[in-house]
């Protein structure tokens, strides 16, 4: 187990964001299902990335990093592959489809919480339509090919992931297909991305109200090399560190019309009451007294941890709702959260589907446990530069799931993190 104990006054500085994990999953799949080779720029890598190189090798690709670029030649198919997909759930949800389309027995794993994450939604959805699948409600997952294209009923209100690996897979069938999203839809933008990704390497899908058509036999075409944009999700923890900075903190490498949801951050920064800039590809945020607010977090989840540092030293009342599928993430995050911010001083509660937290002048510090979740470690770290004494994390590891780095580039930040192997 890996410690770090955080100390961070008054940080200030700049940060070059990560490439987006999610649009990095995203091209890589894509990239194996081509016709071509495809040469796709990524200048960092994570857990949950390699978990879907790994995959994708498996499945018949062959995928080499050099260089900071991914050299991808596509699936050959083969008839028998065992996919460990790590504890990315990303991996999992987005290769069980496409295990299903191109047949063969492939059997998909993996560890940490990911078993038991929700998937009988999306095998029932596959079963439905023809796959044949062995699953006794934990991993590992079997499939047996067979699926055929056809009508996909799927609830909008468990995964987005569902419907992204249906858009990839669906292409490669035979026959028209058409998702229908049961319900309001969560996490809408990241389905926006997904079929993005797709559009890039010559697919049509048309998603109108709430179904998407996606036509079969289609080929996915190469577009030889593409780079992957700077990560939203993970800038907001720089951005959110930035509110508690007298000279502010700016993240450079931020495209300003992704599509992806997590650049809500700006806007939401702003109601706190930070000061916020933003300019050629990139934003800068500084400190300004800070007020509750209502958040609705339906279309951005992973943006809730690090949102509630900013509540927790925000004057009055601030209410996180739409959030209950955070209970089925790397840890249940309404409760991790709310047990993070409580040992370190702050003033939180859980709700039926979100967090209630009170703002208090300062934190105090304190020790955390990273339930095995990355973003409950990102966000303790940026809790350091409101606590009156260190914030200890133990189970830091965690972090290498999304950010390998992420503690070298804290401290180029003023920030003090000492981290020792327990």
């Amino acid at each position: 187990m890996t410690t770090a104990k955080l100390s961070c006054k008054n940080p200030s500085g700049e940060v070059f964001v990560i490439p987006s994990k999610s649009s990095a999953h995203r091209n890589l799949i894509c990239a194996a299902l081509s016709d071509e080779k495809t040469e796709i720029i990524c200048p960092a890598s994570s857990q949950d990335i390699t978990a879907t190189v790994r995959c994708l090798n498996a499945l018949g690709a062959e995928i080499e990093e050099n260089n900071s670029v991914y050299y991808v030649t596509p699936i050959r198919k083969k008839q028998k592959a065992h996919l460990d997909c790590g504890e990315s759930g990303s991996t999992l949800r987005f290769l069980t489809p496409v295990a299903a389309s191109l047949g063969g027995e492939i059997t998909l794993s993996g560890h940490g919480r990911l078993p038991s994450r929700p998937m009988s939604e999306l095998v029932d959805c596959l079963t439905y339509n023809g796959a044949k699948i062995s699953y006794g409600g934990t991993l590992p997952i079997t499939t047996h090919g067979g699926l055929r294209s056809g009508r996909f009923e799927i609830q909008g209100s468990v995964s987005s992931q569902f419907i992204s690996g249906l858009i990839f897979a669906l292409p490669l069938l035979s026959g028209n297909s058409v998702i229908e999203i049961t319900g309001k839809p969560e996490s809408l933008p990241y389905i926006e991305m997904t079929l993005d990704t797709v559009k890039k390497f010559g697919i049509n899908a048309e998603f109108e109200g709430n179904e998407i058509g996606i036509c079969g036999n289609q080929k996915y075409t190469s577009p030889e090399k593409l780079t992957v944009e700077g990560d939203w999700s993970n800038a907001a923890f720089w951005l959110c560190l930035g509110a508690f900075s007298d000279k502010g903190i700016t993240v450079s490498g931020l495209k300003k019309d992704s599509v992806q949801g997590d650049r809500a951050i700006v806007g939401l920064l702003r109601e706190f009451g930070a000061n916020v800039t933003e300019g050629d590809g990139f934003v800068k945020v500084s400190r300004a007294p800070l007020k509750g607010i209502r958040i609705d977090a339906s279309e951005i989840p992973d943006l809730v941890p690090v949102l509630t540092v900013v509540a927790a030293v925000a004057q009055g009342e601030t209410i996180i709702y739409n959030a209950s599928r955070l209970r089925i993430k790397e840890s249940d995050r309404i409760e991790s959260t709310v047990a993070m911010l409580r040992c370190l001083g702050a003033d939180a509660t859980p709700t039926e589907d979100g967090i209630r937290v009170v703002g208090v002048k300062s934190l105090s510090g304190g020790i955390v446990d990273a339930y095995n979740d990355h973003r409950i470690v990102m966000s303790a770290a940026v809790a350091a530069a409101v606590s009156d004494a260190a914030v200890e994390i133990r189970g830091a590891e965690a972090v290498r799931k999304s950010y390998g780095d992420f503690f070298e580039k804290y401290q180029t930040l003023g920030a003090n993190a000492e981290i020792t192997e327990v």
